[in-house]
C-alpha cells in the first residue's frame, strides 16, 4: 500500500512540475481555420490585439478556397490573451477579426454576415 501511495505521489509531483514548466513557455494556439467568407484567402496574419503591426503570413497553403479548411500551427513568441486575425484575398483586400481568445479555439470559422466579419468559435 505504501508503495502505491509513494508511486502516486511521485507521479503527481512530476505532473505538477511539468505544468509549472509549461506555464513558463509560450502558448501553443493551434486550431482549424474554416473559410466561409465567400472569397478565397491568399494570406493569414495573426497579431496580439494590443500591437499595431502584423506578423508574417502563417497560411501554409497557396490558397484557402471558400468552404475549405486548413490546420493552423501557431506558436507565438508573445503570450497575449487576445489576438487579431487578418486574411487577404487575391487582390490583397483585407478582412480583420479582432480580440479573439485563441486559447479557447479548436475550430475557427470565418464568415461575413451583413458585410461584417464574424468568427464562429468551437
Amino acid at each position: 500500500m505504501k508503495k502505491r501511495f509513494l508511486g502516486l505521489a511521485m507521479g503527481l509531483a512530476v505532473a505538477a512540475a511539468g505544468l509549472v514548466f509549461a506555464a513558463g513557455q509560450n502558448p501553443v494556439l493551434d486550431f482549424k481555420l474554416v473559410n466561409k467568407t465567400g472569397v478565397d484567402v491568399y494570406a493569414v496574419y495573426i497579431s496580439p490585439s494590443e500591437v499595431n503591426d502584423w506578423e508574417e503570413d502563417i497560411l501554409d497553403v497557396d490558397v484557402l478556397e471558400d468552404g475549405e479548411s486548413v490546420d493552423i500551427e501557431f506558436h507565438p513568441k508573445e503570450t497575449a490573451k487576445l489576438w487579431d486575425l487578418m486574411v487577404q484575398d487575391e487582390d490583397e483586400t483585407a478582412i480583420v477579426w479582432e480580440n479573439l481568445d485563441l486559447s479557447k479555439v479548436n475550430v475557427l470559422t470565418l464568415k461575413i454576415v451583413d458585410g461584417k466579419p464574424v468568427a464562429e468559435i468551437k
